[in-house]
């Protein structure tokens, strides 16, 4: 694909880094979006933002370094490379971290409540997905197993190779586009959803539950064998979280759909009282 935006003699642009600027700015801005017309104030969207998108950065390259712990355990000096640096991670580690950095932001601000709020989250990770993934496929990240279907794609790049390690000169499954197709999609429904849920909390365990089928299946499609296997080779890593967050969200299920909806309390921000307007 087109692994570099920009070429200079002085810096080099990548389309990855700009295409995963892209989808967390777009997360957030859609967050801040939505939440503004529930009566949140934008300073406390921001900040759960913030906090949330700091705990998936760190969960993503976490979740990576536990995946491959015996060759960063062999080479230490890779977690200061830039290859390393520059990886977006596993997004099931990004997804943990980004829910330990929300409940960090409402620890902080107890007047907030969680589920309200995750419900507002839950589209706009989707949407951010959906982007971020067309910036695996430039990066030949994340590649799918060899096809001869008509609609394969295939890496050229030497970069595309050295960056994300997809092999040269082999029609492949585009599973990044796939996934970035579904994730689309799902944020459509998860939009249509929200506007008449009847309980709080419902829209991200529709997310939850949704977004883990879709990737367990597309799992079957990777072509990047040494992203990690658990029992053996029978699931990948991100197969077996998918089942985790499948069962956790269908057991907080039954609890939640008796919760109703409930207004949303005033919104506290470091430097001024928010929350729903007057």
């Amino acid at each position: 694909m087109y692994p570099r935006l920009i070429t200079t003699p002085f810096y080099t642009l990548h389309t990855f880094g700009v295409l995963l600027a892209a989808a967390y700015l777009t997360a957030l801005w859609w967050l801040v979006r939505t939440g503004r017309r529930e009566g949140y104030h934008p300073d406390a969207l921001t900040s759960l933002g913030f906090w949330a998108i700091v705990g998936a950065i760190v969960g993503a390259k976490a979740l990576m370094v536990v995946r491959n712990a015996s060759d960063y355990l062999a080479h230490p000096g890779e977690l200061l490379s830039a290859s390393f640096l520059t990886s977006a991670g596993d997004f099931y580690g990004g997804f943990i971290g980004g829910v330990v950095g929300a409940l960090l932001f409402f620890v902080l601000n107890r007047s907030l409540s969680f589920w309200p709020l995750a419900d507002l989250c839950a589209p706009a990770i989707a949407l951010g997905q959906g982007i971020g993934r067309i910036g695996c496929l430039m990066a030949g990240d994340d590649y799918g197993s060899p096809t001869s279907l008509p609609w394969a794609v295939t890496f050229t790049d030497p970069d595309a190779a050295a960056i994300g390690g997809a092999p040269l000169n082999v029609p492949l499954h585009p599973v990044q586009l796939y996934e970035s197709l579904f994730c689309l999609a799902l944020f459509g429904v998860l939009v249509r959803l929200a506007r008449r849920k009847t309980f709080d909390g419902q829209i991200l365990i529709a997310y939850s539950v949704m977004y883990a089928i879709g990737r367990f299946l597309i799992e079957y499609l990777r072509g990047d064998i040494d992203r990690g296997f658990v029992f053996g080779t029978l699931f990948s890593t991100s197969q077996f979280i998918a089942i985790v967050v499948f069962i956790l969200a269908i057991a907080v299920l039954p609890g939640r759909r008796h919760a109703g909806v409930r207004p949303a309390p005033v919104a506290a921000t470091p430097s001024r009282p928010s929350g729903r307007r007057r």
